[in-house]
Parts: C-alpha cells; structure tokens; sequence
C-alpha cells in the first residue's frame, strides 16, 4: 500500500492515488466495523507525516517539536477514531482542523508561564503569527503600527496582545544570564532590585486602557505625537488643521487621560 510517507518527487499515477484511496477506505472499515487495531494503527503511520507538517507550523512559538508532535498525534487519533466515510470527505479534509484545533488548544491551556484570561491568550498567539508572517514577508520585525493595520486592530490592542504573550514562557532562574562577562552567572545571581520597568508596564496597560475610552480623533492624534514621533506641525499638514488646533487637542486628550487613569 502507497502511504503519505512516499517521498519520490513524481506524482503518484491516478490509478494508485484511487488505490490508495481504496486501502485507506478499507482501513478505517475495519477500525470502524471491527474495531481492528491493526487497521487503526496503520492509519496512524499513513497519516502521521500530515500531523508533523501541522506541527511544524508552530515551532517558532518556542516550543519543542517533540512536545508539539505528542500533541498532534493526539489530534490525529482523535480524527481517526470519529472520522466516518460515508460522510463523503477525504479524511484530510476532516483532520486537518482536528489536529490544528488540539495544537491551539495545547497553546492556550498549557503554554502559558501565568495565569493570562483566553481572550488575551487568543489575541497575542494571533500577534506571534502575525509577527512571524510579516517578518518572513519583510526580512524585518514589523512595528506595532504594522502589526495593528496587518491584523485590522487598534494600536493600543497590538500593544496589549504583545505585552500579553510575554507571559506565554517564563525563564528559569537557574538559566544562564547571557550577559558580556557573565559566563558563571545564573539569572538568579543578576537579581538584587527592584526593576524600574515593572512600573513602566503597569503604567502602559493602563494608559492604554484609558486611550480606548477616548474619542477617535484625539487617539489617532496621541497615536501621530507619541508612538509615530511626528511633531504638532506635521500632524497639522496630515490632518488638514492649524497646529494651535492640533496643540490644543493634545492638553485636552492628555488632559482625559490624567482624570481617566487617576494621575495627578
């Protein structure tokens, strides 16, 4: 029997693709009506380099091939145990969501170094293909404001979805501190104060939640002033309005954003 494994670089004939065929439906007969283990295992490794291929789609999330091949194994096996021929779809065509479901799922329950609410989850595995599909299209790192129009978001959210999937591994204080000089050092050995950064973060995410609850305009005018860098005349020439008229509106959205966040 011709399986997935086959890796000559010639077509199969359609005679043995309707053989192959034939011997897959034949298998999952005798796993379905019998319950042949036989049969279900050699479906397994007919199918098994379609499960690596899908797994393979997700090792740059910085998880180990191995763990993600356990997973889409796991997919794989579910699909065969529920897939029912006399639906009429190829058995790809059904298992292909299967698997991916259960690596998506892998992510989103057990990748993730804390504690982050799924809608979150959801939003930064979305910005980690996105990131990595912009960079591979551009040989660069997009900036957020790439990312934002790439996934048709706010640039508030992009921010909130990449501050988010910082939380998806922690490192170990035992790791190496990689640092110029620092071959013997452990993370461990680098800590002894406060990071000042922390602050900063807490700072962005609440800023952030803030500037969605401004209006439209006066967050595409903070947009231009503070994460384009543009200066008041610049923005006045994009916007099509005195720079008094685009100052003003600054001490006003700045203004709503002291009162909204509390600050003094």
């Amino acid at each position: 029997m011709q399986t997935m494994t086959d890796t000559s670089p010639f077509p199969a004939p359609a005679s043995a693709r309707r053989s192959d065929a034939a011997s897959s439906r034949a298998l999952f007969d005798a796993w379905r009506r019998h319950r042949d283990l036989r049969a279900r295992e050699q479906l397994v490794r007919d199918y098994l380099p379609l499960a690596r291929r899908l797994a393979r789609r997700y090792v740059g999330a910085r998880e180990p091939l191995e763990d993600l091949m356990q997973v889409a194994s796991l997919g794989l096996v579910k699909a065969i145990d529920r897939f029912d021929p006399a639906r009429g779809i190829a058995f790809s065509s059904f298992a292909v969501p299967t698997i991916l479901g259960e690596l998506r799922r892998h992510f989103r329950d057990c990748g993730w170094a804390v504690h982050v609410p799924r809608g979150a989850q959801e939003r930064a595995l979305r910005a980690e293909q996105a990131l990595r599909e912009l960079s591979a299209r551009s040989g660069r790192a997009p900036s957020v404001r790439e990312l934002a129009e790439y996934l048709e978001w706010d640039v508030c959210d992009a921010l909130e979805a990449l501050e988010a999937g910082a939380a998806h591994h922690a490192s170990s204080l035992d790791a190496p501190a990689q640092a110029d000089g620092a071959e013997d050092l452990s993370l461990a050995d680098t800590l002894g104060s406060e990071d000042e950064r922390i602050e900063a973060v807490d700072a962005r995410l609440t800023i952030a939640a803030a500037a969605r609850r401004l209006p439209a305009r006066e967050r595409r005018v903070l947009r231009m002033r503070f994460l384009d860098d543009m200066t008041q005349s610049q923005i006045a020439s994009e916007l099509g309005v005195s720079q008094m008229q685009i100052s003003r509106q600054l001490r006003g959205a700045l203004a709503r954003l002291r009162e909204l966040t509390g600050a003094s």
